[in-house]
């Protein structure tokens, strides 16, 4: 699927690019949520994006955290989502949800609501096929897929630990949990 530039969502978040550097901004709600940037949540995102990138194939390719306007009150920046290569090459500050194949979120303390609950709700709506959830503090990964209106109907839980395969629509994706970091808590 290819988008024109007419038919391009704006971001509302484009304003604020570079003014609250590390942390994270989405729209979720109606509001501006802000996230702070944590070594464990960026190391988990470099790994599975190593992982799994020659594992997609040359027409498709990962973004991370640009932004995603879903409505008004829903714009947000995946951790990682795999779209048609061609427009990811197009290098835009913004992408249609349509174009989600594959959306990956890690969850940090202060977004487990918002990778469990709301995105749940907004990326099946949209018919993103595959919904994963990596969450070092529980030290397991979350699947989701068979999107329908009212969320996912189908979801795994799996224990980090070992290789786990994922079937999505564009093949067999393998990840080795055991290589992702794990959040023990405060020290």
């Amino acid at each position: 699927m290819t988008i024109s530039d007419s038919d391009r969502p704006h971001s509302q978040l484009a304003r604020y690019e570079d003014m609250f550097r590390g942390y994270r901004m989405e729209i979720v709600e109606g509001n501006i949520v802000m996230s702070p940037l944590r070594p464990f949540h960026n190391e988990t995102i470099m790994r599975l994006w190593t992982q799994l990138e020659d594992q997609v194939g040359p027409e498709w390719g990962f973004i991370s955290d640009v932004a995603i306007p879903f409505s008004d009150d829903f714009e947000f920046c995946p951790d990682l989502a795999l779209i048609p290569a061609a427009e990811k090459n197009r290098n835009p500050t913004s992408y249609a949800p349509d174009l989600i194949e594959l959306a990956i979120e890690v969850v940090s303390p202060s977004s487990v609501r918002n990778d469990y609950e709301v995105k749940n709700g907004q990326y099946a709506a949209r018919g993103i096929q595959n919904y994963l959830i990596f969450d070092p503090q529980q030290g397991h990964l979350v699947t989701h897929w068979n999107p329908g209106p009212d969320g996912y109907l189908g979801r795994d839980t799996l224990p980090y630990g070992g290789e786990i395969a994922v079937e999505t629509k564009v093949g067999r994706l393998t990840v080795d949990t055991g290589r992702l970091p794990v959040d023990s808590g405060p020290s």
